[in-house]
């Protein structure tokens, strides 16, 4: 379940918001109790988003900026999906790895993006890419000269803001969907201590390690 509330169908006024339940969803649906888009996500961004319309509609109007963006969609989904790896968020990652494959993406790209420093099957351009979107989501921003320069060489500035400004976006996304446990990051903590068995006497490991 989300960390927040779901809001349900009745409970919207908001135009905006009621226009992608019934666009996502269907018009004889409540997403907050019959969950399911169209895209086959559960689809609790929506109705945990509606929380509040006024960052609904600037979430849902950021996602406009694909409409007049002049950078390759190849090279903008590549940088959303590292982003979403990087960031750990299954949902993100998964649903931009669906988006390339919408675009042609190579199945042998898609499958390498985890490990894109060791493949060869991307171009110069799309490594710089990739590298550069370490830089923006591991490094928070700190890209190295080499890298921007490969960027320089081959995009416009215009096109290398785009990049940017796009992928930091989904930085932020991925992060959300995290921390409010939304979509396909609705998962437990994955480190936690391991218990010892019941009955078996718990030593002091600094000592034993160090051969006291």
């Amino acid at each position: 379940m989300p960390r927040l509330r779901e809001v349900p169908r009745a409970e919207v006024t908001d135009e905006r918001i009621l226009f992608f339940y019934d666009r996502l969803f269907g018009r004889d649906k409540d997403p907050a109790v019959d969950h399911g888009t169209i895209h086959a996500t559960p689809g609790d961004w929506w109705t945990v988003f509606a929380q509040s319309p006024a960052v609904f509609r600037h979430a849902v109007k950021g996602f406009a900026v694909y409409r007049n963006a002049t950078l390759d969609p190849v090279l903008r989904e590549l940088g959303q999906c590292r982003a979403g790896y990087a960031r750990g968020s299954q949902f993100v990652f998964s649903q931009h790895s669906k988006q390339m494959r919408s675009l042609g993406v190579a199945e042998e790209k898609i499958a390498a993006v985890p490990h894109w420093q060791v493949s060869a099957a991307y171009s110069e351009l799309e490594r710089a890419v990739l590298a550069y979107t370490d830089g923006l989501v591991y490094d928070g921003g700190r890209v190295p000269d080499e890298v921007f320069a490969v960027l320089k060489a081959n995009l416009s500035d215009p096109e290398i803001l785009e990049l940017t400004y796009i992928t930091t976006m989904y930085d932020m996304h991925a992060t959300i969907c995290r921390a409010l446990r939304l979509e396909f990051d609705d998962r437990p903590e994955l480190i936690e201590e391991f218990r010892v068995p019941e009955g078996v006497e718990v030593r002091d490991l600094s000592a034993d390690l160090s051969g006291e």
